[in-house]
């Protein structure tokens, strides 16, 4: 963004389709954009369940663009819009954000559920529960919880752990079928965005919330190992 600020012409608005934590920072991009193109502008983000090979081919698709200048995000609607294509608007850029980052690392989980074998019920409440702690990071940060309900909370979560189509629940899968990561992500093309984003949650939740129990992760892996 530092490289390429000069050449985004004064004041014009500006559309985010990245999603993550930075690693060093742990900010989100709504933070990023700002400081490195500048304050005097407009900022838009867009996020949702939305597969790019499926919206090639024409399949329907509905996402969530959010930001602070309602206008904008209207805008932004009409102009992508079309017949298979719906946006919807919100005001909460924050939860946004947090869904789009956290449902990776969701998925990154389901798939390695899905690797180990361990079956459908614990799919299912794993992802369950993922949602909820993603409505929980999401709300201390300033987030809305209706956003975490909508398309770009467990909408965009769904499609990412459920989708043949996510990078980060194919990962997962290999991972649990004991491949090992640098021999994954030395073969993969394409980035996977939960395996940063997983290291930087962590690190975000320890700064903001003591509250989270950390240790269950060893709990369940000594709990699985004993069965």
């Amino acid at each position: 963004l530092k490289k390429v600020c000069r050449h985004v012409p004064a004041g014009a608005p500006v559309l985010c389709t990245s999603k993550g934590i930075e690693v060093k920072t742990l900010k989100l991009m709504a933070e990023i954009l700002p400081e490195t193109l500048g304050r005097e502008r407009a900022y838009a983000f867009l996020s949702g369940p939305s597969f790019a090979k499926e919206i090639a081919l024409g399949m329907a698709t509905a996402v969530v663009v959010a930001s602070e200048d309602a206008r904008l995000a209207r805008d932004i609607s009409r102009l992508v819009s079309s017949d298979t294509f719906r946006v919807f608007t919100s005001r909460d850029v924050v939860g946004l954000e947090v869904g789009g980052a956290v449902k990776n690392v969701i998925a990154l989980a389901a798939g390695m559920c899905e690797g180990l074998d361990l079956g459908t019920n614990a799919m299912a409440a794993l992802v369950t529960r993922g949602c909820y702690e993603m409505r929980r990071i999401g709300l201390s940060m300033g987030g809305k919880s209706e956003t975490f309900m909508g398309l770009s909370g467990v909408g965009d979560t769904f499609g990412t752990c459920f989708g043949p189509l996510s990078r980060n629940r194919n990962l997962g899968v290999r991972l649990g079928r004991g491949e090992r990561l640098k021999d994954i992500l030395s073969e993969q093309d394409e980035v996977a965005e939960g395996v940063d984003t997983a290291l930087a949650l962590a690190r975000l939740i320890r700064r903001s919330d003591r509250s989270y129990r950390m240790d269950l992760k060893a709990r369940a892996r000594r709990a699985h190992s004993r069965h």
